[in-house]
């Protein structure tokens, strides 16, 4: 019997971080920063332009360091405790949760990763009778719905198999990365084998199935919707997969398992993930009507089991803290494919810090949403109870205003009405609601409709940002839990174009909010706390490109022209101290989580070429959208699978550098595009500046120490290349890993006017 004086011990709890020795770090720099723009106003008129440049440039710099600094003073964190929910709900009442898994593409995002993902939800440590996966197919692809179907059969194989051996990794591809521990349980040995085999099996299937689509001529009626379908021109597909009909939780049972694809064609509007993400919303507020709802991209698989039972922790915490005003729980993205170690390191310093304020932000997968809140109501909706107020009874659940804001779907109507009032759906067969999910899956649904100012917000290609101020606007906070072992696991591109194209995505959907409604430059009314403000203001500032791009030829004008960029004398050491506090800083912080020298060296590297390609890209991307002259597009990054030969710790947490062979560790791929440019430029500056300086020591030894640029400007440009060593490598690489000429040379043609405009006298 439990002791009675855990029930009044909190479901979850909020760690805080906060730092005396990291705050005085950080005010040490920014003090620094200060002490050096200072400086140079001083001194302003005794130095050219390019002292005036650089003074712009790191007033930028101290600008964001600022912001950072604002932005992780109290990192916290919420800490749930499953054991206590155990002790406290019963499994038959807990709350029904619909997950959802989008995809695209089946090539860029092959079947069998959507395959994993979707096993490894249907096998988590929760009542399978509240669980419901719904995938939502934006290709219209028969593949994938051949695999997820071929799936279904295995998952009643493989989810008693995990529960039975309490299995922590569900994704099967992951989980038979490791041979067969030696173990006297003959039984266990059996059934490992057994599944094993079955697996393989199913991956035989897809793989043939991709191969040869001749096999969809010959396929039965649940094939036939897709006869005459195109990826961007078909009508709306609603196939229960399976339906647990039983319905009692028992172990053996498999959650339901839904596809669907909306309709969608040529000269309609259908706002990429985020329409599809819309749709999952109705269609399940249709057949389940869960409370709560999981968004996972199709790549990232649920890497510990209860982590249903650790978003619970939060969502039904009883205490005064954090009860009905959290809108969702974020767990942080890992990876177990590519080297991501500049993402760890922002969600355990900046991620930890927005989480101190009002909560993080909403990071597009691995994250928890409460239905009730993507319907649109605000705090102030809500009694204390959690309850709808008078006010907000009269203003959603009028007849005039629930078709106006979800549109004519009777149905759909009614399940709004029941979540908004905390009522489940009357349980029901999943196929009687088919129809009512093709009706809500036209194209012009949601014409004359709050759909996408309710639900994942449009207006951007950075759904999830967009939607995450959306939410914060509104009054509600978030909740973020950081496990370990990592929650979910994802794939990454490999570092190089697809990097380089995700990253430009990211930061131009992320740009767009700062010229749409949910900027946090206007709104100051609504209920968002400043410091939130600057938190998003942060992550969607890409116009600090310019000034990386700018401060990284500088030295290279500088040696060229024979002028000044730093400190002379004893104040020189303001910028040599500034400079290895920082990287000392910056490295103490990388070594803290764990990871290495090469680690944090090759990340630093990965920061400024991104910030020179990618951000620098997006700002002209935004220019142009402005201008009504193209428009912004969804580039689905490429998913690969891991070497099925390699051995995986599912003992060790992965943070991704372990998974990335040694060989190709910081290895960078390039092609003929031109985001790989303004990189290949920057290379080849400094490095002609450093050998025309080189050059002139060996012409002039003895009178090298002449009035103006000199070594220090050198050991800038030597910094530089350091940080752009991939791009040095890729000159003299063949293949994925080297230069195309056809960038070099247009580089090269930029990089002879550079220095031809720099020379001095």
């Amino acid at each position: 019997m439990a002791d009675s004086s855990s029930s009044l011990l909190p479901l979850c709890e909020k760690i805080s971080h906060k730092s005396y020795v990291l705050r005085t770090v950080d005010l040490t720099i920014l003090g620094l920063l200060f002490s050096l723009l200072s400086y140079r106003i001083l001194h302003m008129s005794q130095y050219d332009n390019a002292w005036l440049v650089a003074f712009l440039c790191e007033s930028i710099f101290l600008f964001i360091w600022l912001i950072i600094i604002c932005v992780k003073w109290s990192p916290a964190e919420d800490k749930p405790y499953p054991n206590r929910l155990a002790e406290r709900v019963h499994d038959h009442d807990l709350p029904l949760v619909d997950m959802f898994v989008p995809t695209a593409d089946p090539v860029r995002e092959p079947p069998i990763i959507v395959v994993n993902t979707v096993l490894s939800l249907l096998a988590l440590d929760y009542p399978p009778n509240k669980l419901a996966c719904y995938v939502s197919d934006d290709g219209c692809s028969p593949l994938t719905f051949f695999s997820l179907r071929e799936a279904s059969k295995f998952a009643k194989i493989w989810v008693p198999f995990c529960k039975k051996y309490n299995v922590r990794v569900r994704a099967p591809f992951r989980y038979f990365l490791n041979p067969l521990d030696l173990t006297d349980d003959s039984v266990f040995i059996k059934d490992w084998e057994m599944t094993k085999r079955e697996y393989e099996k199913l991956c035989r299937k897809v793989e043939d199935a991709t191969g040869d689509s001749h096999w969809l001529e010959d396929a039965n009626d649940d094939f036939e919707a897709f006869s005459n379908a195109k990826p961007n021109d078909h009508s709306t597909i609603v196939k229960v997969v399976w339906e647990n009909k039983a319905g009692v939780g028992d172990e053996k049972e498999v959650p339901h398992l839904v596809y669907v694809s909306r309709e969608k064609r040529p000269n309609c509007l259908h706002h990429y993930k985020t329409g599809a993400m819309n749709y999952l919303l109705r269609v399940s507020g249709l057949m389940t009507n869960a409370p709560y709802m999981l968004n996972v991209d199709c790549d990232m698989y649920a890497n510990e089991a209860d982590v249903v039972r650790q978003a619970m922790c939060v969502f039904l915490q009883d205490s005064k803290q954090s009860n009905h005003h959290c809108a969702f729980v974020q767990f942080p993205q890992e990876f177990y494919n590519a080297y991501t170690i500049e993402l760890s390191f922002l969600q355990s310093y900046i991620g930890r810090g927005i989480a101190g304020i009002q909560g993080p932000i909403y990071c597009g997968s691995g994250c928890f949403h409460t239905r009730r809140v993507m319907y649109g109501l605000s705090t102030d909706d809500l009694e204390d109870n959690g309850s709808l107020s008078l006010v907000a009874t009269r203003e959603f659940l009028a007849e005039e205003s629930l078709v106006r804001k979800y549109g004519s779907s009777k149905e759909l109507v009614k399940s709004v009405v029941h979540a908004l009032q905390r009522k489940s759906n009357p349980q029901s067969n999943l196929t009687n609601f088919i129809e009512a999910a093709q009706e809500v899956g036209h194209c012009h649904y949601e014409n004359q409709t709050s759909w996408g100012n309710l639900g994942w917000l449009y207006g951007s290609v950075g759904d999830d940002t967009n939607t995450s101020i959306g939410i914060h606007m509104r009054g509600w906070t978030s909740s973020f839990v950081s496990p370990n072992p990592p929650a979910f696991l994802g794939s990454m591109p490999s570092v190089g174009l697809e990097t380089i194209v995700q990253q430009r995505r990211w930061a131009t959907g992320v740009a767009e909010i700062l010229f749409n409604k949910q900027s946090p430059f206007i709104g100051f009314r609504r209920k968002i706390k400043f410091r939130q403000r600057l938190a998003y203001f942060f992550v969607l500032v890409s116009l600090r490109s310019i000034p990386e791009l700018i401060y990284s030829v500088l030295p290279a004008y500088c040696l060229l022209h024979n002028s000044t960029l730093f400190p002379k004398g004893p104040c020189l050491g303001i910028t040599v101290t500034l400079v290895g506090m920082y990287c000392q800083y910056s490295l103490w912080q990388f070594m803290r989580l764990g990871f290495s020298l090469q680690s944090w060296y090759v990340s630093q590297s990965l920061w400024r070429i991104v910030a020179t390609s990618s951000w620098l890209f997006s700002i002209q991307d935004i220019i142009l959208k402005l201008l009504g002259i193209s428009k912004i597009g969804f580039v689905i990054a490429k998913k690969t699978m891991p070497d099925t030969k390699q051995v995986y710790d599912e003992s060790k947490p992965s943070q991704g550098e372990d998974d990335v062979p040694k060989s190709d560790f910081g290895k960078f791929e390039f092609d003929s595009s031109s985001l790989f440019i303004p990189g290949t430029f920057i290379i080849l500056v400094n490095l002609a500046a450093l050998a025309e300086f080189l050059v002139r020591l060996l012409w002039s030894s003895g009178r090298h120490g002449r009035d103006g640029s000199g070594f220090i400007e050198a050991c800038g440009c030597v910094m530089v290349v350091l940080l752009f060593f991939p791009f040095l490598k890729g000159l003299f690489e063949h293949g994925k890993y080297g230069i195309p000429l056809s960038t070099i040379s247009k580089a090269a043609f930029l990089t002879v006017l550079f220095v031809v405009l720099s020379l001095g006298e």
